[in-house]
């Protein structure tokens, strides 16, 4: 075992039927994305206000549709790194798997993941504000690029906005429930990347816990939850998933 030496981990492990994942910011950094949080995040140097706000988004739609496109550009210049594919593989091994992210940058997909969980919507989708109608990134860059003041307008005469979730706003409801009852019914709850301080998503390892889960966090410094956890693995979870993955592999050849 490169990780896993105590008996009672490796029981447990050996005996989950679910495997519940929580990804945030930390996982896509590794990729090249920017955080939000931390001595690095993008709320250092630009005000959530100003930009992650319907009103923001309303009275200065041509600032917030420009910033939010250079995301996508930064976005579409990276690629899922190596914890985005050990979770793939995890998917693969685990009896049954639930991956729920804070990201809305899409790299669990583009990485092989399915059934992901988006709490905060993703940034590569676009809609309406008016008539509801569903814009695909192609879509959404050629109604921007020909219009030289970066207001998206639907053929309706609408707004076209991202879809993502605003401060202010509350998380898509289908997405949130899957996200409680997963954390539930959860045997091993993997917390990765996360600062665990954006509520709902940073109750979600405590409902897993209080359900008697087992609570494992992956991250580079400690988080909000890091004394309640059973397993503090400290570092990149490019580094570390990959070793656990191969830890899990030789556990199910023991079985």
């Amino acid at each position: 075992m490169i990780l896993l030496n105590d008996e009672r981990v490796i029981q447990i492990l050996k005996e989950a039927r679910r495997f519940v994942i929580l990804t945030g910011a930390g996982i896509s950094a590794e990729s090249g994305i920017p955080t939000f949080r931390g001595e690095e995040g993008l709320w250092k140097k630009l005000s959530p206000e100003e930009l992650a706000s319907f009103e923001a988004f309303y009275n200065n739609t041509g600032v917030v549709s420009e910033w939010y496109q250079h995301r996508r550009e930064i976005i579409h210049n990276t690629e899922p790194n190596a914890g985005h594919f050990a979770l793939t593989e995890l998917q693969k091994l685990a009896p049954t798997f639930d991956l729920i992210t804070q990201n809305v940058d899409g790299l669990h997909q583009r990485a092989g993941s399915r059934d992901v969980i988006e709490l905060h919507g993703n940034i590569m989708e676009n809609y309406c504000i008016n008539c509801n109608l569903q814009y695909s990134q192609d879509e959404f860059d050629k109604i921007y690029r020909h219009n030289p003041n970066h207001i998206p307008h639907c053929y309706c005469g609408g707004l076209i906005r991202p879809n993502v979730v605003w401060f202010g706003e509350a998380l898509p409801e289908e997405s949130i429930e899957k996200a409680y009852q997963a954390s539930q019914q959860s045997d091993v709850f993997l917390s990765i990347g996360t600062s665990a301080q954006v509520s709902p998503a940073s109750n979600l390892p405590r409902i897993a816990k209080q359900n008697n889960s087992y609570l494992i966090e992956i991250n580079k410094t400690s988080t909000a939850i890091s004394d309640i956890v059973d397993l503090h693995l400290e570092g990149l979870s490019g580094e570390i998933l990959p070793m656990l993955i191969d830890d899990y592999k030789l556990l199910l050849n023991d079985k």
